[in-house]
């Protein structure tokens, strides 16, 4: 597959997925031992920590799936999403307490759960009659090279 198989927003879509979730996997692995280790929390707040920002995630999704059918502009709402993880997403470094690491996460996982269905939906705009899983696979492999990226880089 070459550079000029896909629209050039497929491309930019695919570079935020992989730097967005890069960032997120330097971070969030440490979680635990940062919130045992220095702020003395534990492993209840860790739990409550994922399970309230998942939950979260998880109703915005639907949320922001309903209103990227209505709106006519899908743009805003994946540029707030990926703006909103990528601004709260270093916080972590700032947080005293556990309660405030859960802000920072349920924050993140705000951003996440309002980009994911409008980005899908305009990734589906963009896919020529038959190109859907090409589209869709790139963006995912994208999305799992940051993945992999991610530990990398913060290992190093």
């Amino acid at each position: 597959m070459s550079r000029r198989d896909l629209p050039r927003s497929v491309w930019l879509l695919g570079w935020a997925s992989l730097f967005t979730d890069a960032a997120t996997e330097m971070i969030y692995p440490l979680l635990p031992v940062y919130l045992s280790q220095v702020l003395g929390a534990g492993a209840l707040s860790l739990g409550v920590i994922e399970g309230v920002a998942e939950a979260v995630n998880s109703v915005l999704k639907v949320v922001s799936g309903q209103w990227a059918d209505r709106v006519a502009q899908r743009r805003p709402l994946v540029l707030l999403g990926y703006a909103l993880s990528s601004t709260v997403r270093p916080l972590v470094a700032l947080a005293g307490t556990w309660p405030q690491v859960l802000l920072v996460r349920v924050l993140d996982r705000t951003g996440k759960g309002i980009r994911g269905a409008p980005r899908d939906a305009i990734l589906a705009e963009l896919a020529r009659a038959g190109e859907r899983g090409r589209v869709f696979g790139f963006h995912s492999a994208m999305d799992h090279a940051g993945a992999i990226v991610g530990p990398i880089v913060a290992t190093a």
